[in-house]
């Protein structure tokens, strides 16, 4: 099961949104409720604008689904090339 083991200041760029932020730190944006959950604040916003500041939470343990895409897999997966 996935943890979070930290987390990193983030600063929004305006049009932000979790889902799309939660794709580029973990490669799936269903994981959007790791980054909400760290920013309760912030749990009704669907749209940033820019200067924000966010935590978002670095997950150990989470899995790269086997549907997704070898080009939008990580650096770090095995299977990629």
């Amino acid at each position: 099961m996935p943890r979070v083991t930290a987390y990193k200041e983030y600063t929004t760029k305006e049009g932000d949104a979790f889902d799309a932020l939660a794709l580029e730190m973990y490669g799936d944006e269903t994981l959007a409720h790791y980054i909400i959950e760290f920013n309760p604040d912030f749990s009704d916003v669907l749209i940033f604008e820019a200067n924000v500041a966010l935590r978002l939470p670095i997950v150990a343990d989470a899995e790269t689904p086997e549907t997704l895409p070898p080009w939008r897999r990580g650096a770090n997966d095995e299977s990629e090339g």
